[in-house]
C-alpha cells in the first residue's frame, strides 16, 4: 500500500470521527432521556441497611432511628423527607395512611432540615411516623444512597433493603410496587 493510499484512508477515518462521536453521544442522550428517574437502581437492594444512629426530632415525642430498629420485626417503610421539599408535602397524605397500617412500620429520616421547620411541617400536615431520625448533615443519607428528597425505602424484618423509590410516592406506587413487596416479605409469618 502506498503512502498516498494510507493518507487517504486516514483522512476518511478522521472525517468520519465526528459523525461517529455524534452518533454515540445521541444514543447516550436518548438512553438518559428515556429512563425513568424513579427507577435508578440502588446497590443496596438486597443488602443490609447501613449502620446508623440518628437522634430523635426534638419535641416530637418520638424516638430517633437506629439500624437495630429495622431488625427482628415487621417490614419498615423508611421515608426520607424535609420540610422544604414540595413533593414531600404532596406525598404526605399517603404517608398518613401508611402510618396507620398494622402490617408495616413507618419511620422517617428528616434530611438536611432545621428541626423547628420539621416540627412545624408535622404539626401542620400530621404526624405519620413511629420514629423520626434527624440527619441534619446528610451523612446517613449518603450511606443510604439518597439522591434527594423524598425517597422511600422498604426494609424487611431482618434489616435488608428490598425496595427503593425516588421521588414522591403515590397511590399507584403503593398499590403496584410497595404492597406486593410487603405481601412477599410477610408470607408465611
Amino acid at each position: 500500500m502506498s503512502t498516498t493510499e494510507v493518507r487517504q484512508r486516514r483522512s476518511v477515518w478522521l472525517a468520519a470521527l465526528p459523525a461517529i462521536g455524534f452518533a454515540v453521544l445521541a444514543v447516550l442522550l436518548y438512553r438518559g432521556l428515556s429512563s425513568n428517574p424513579t427507577e435508578i437502581p440502588s446497590v443496596l437492594i438486597d443488602k443490609p441497611a447501613p449502620e446508623f444512629v440518628l437522634p430523635p426530632l426534638a419535641s416530637s415525642g418520638l424516638p430517633g432511628l437506629v439500624t437495630a430498629d429495622l431488625k427482628g420485626g415487621k417490614p419498615t417503610i423508611v421515608n426520607v423527607w424535609a420540610s422544604w421539599c414540595e413533593p414531600c408535602r404532596e406525598e404526605h397524605p399517603l404517608l398518613l395512611q401508611l402510618g396507620k397500617r398494622s402490617d408495616v412500620r413507618l419511620a422517617g429520616i428528616n434530611y438536611k432540615d432545621e428541626p423547628e421547620n420539621a416540627l412545624k411541617f408535622l404539626n401542620t400536615l400530621g404526624q405519620p411516623f413511629a420514629a423520626i431520625g434527624v440527619d441534619e448533615e446528610g451523612r446517613v443519607g449518603l450511606d443510604w444512597g439518597v439522591y434527594g428528597v423524598p425517597e422511600t425505602y422498604l426494609v424487611d424484618g431482618q434489616g435488608f433493603i428490598r425496595y427503593k423509590w425516588i421521588g414522591a410516592i403515590n397511590a399507584e406506587t403503593v398499590r403496584t410496587q410497595i404492597d406486593p413487596k410487603i405481601v412477599e416479605m410477610t408470607k408465611g409469618k
